[in-house]
């Protein structure tokens, strides 16, 4: 007598390609608000601030399409924990810290130093976490 125990994946596969690229493309320009943000401070340009505001739209705009996917990768998942809530809650909170920090930048250039600057070095250590949870592959998942 034997006994088989089936595991339900959480992913039937990998995320889309879509997902893939909105996802990793909003890590370069989270980073590149940052990278504005340290050359504001250290120059007091204020075109430095200006490419970051721009340079979080982006990323924000690219973050909440993948929030949009995940959200219905969420909904079609079978079992809606684990790695795929994980992932979300992640690209949640760094959407919406994005979004917080997007005000920030909305301010005055002196105004928004230092909060934008920690802010977005926040958001970038977040979306770089949630690039890395949600592109790995998932037990189960096709090749």
């Amino acid at each position: 007598m034997s006994t088989v125990n089936t595991v339900s994946p959480a992913y039937q596969r990998r995320p889309g390609l879509l997902h893939t690229i909105l996802l990793a493309g909003s890590v370069p320009l989270f980073l590149g608000a940052l990278a504005s943000d340290i050359a504001y401070s250290q120059t007091y340009q204020i075109q430095w601030s200006n490419f970051a505001s721009w340079l979080i739209a982006g990323g924000e705009l690219f973050a909440g399409l993948a929030l949009l996917c995940a959200l219905v990768n969420l909904v079609r998942a079978s079992h809606k924990s684990g790695a795929v809530l994980t992932y979300f809650v992640l690209l949640l909170v760094t959407w919406v810290l994005g979004l917080v920090n997007a005000f920030q930048h909305a301010k005055d250039a002196w105004a928004m130093m230092p909060t934008g600057l920690v802010l977005s070095a926040i958001v970038f250590l977040l979306i770089c976490l949630t690039a890395w949870v949600g592109l790995q592959p998932r037990s189960g998942a096709l090749k």
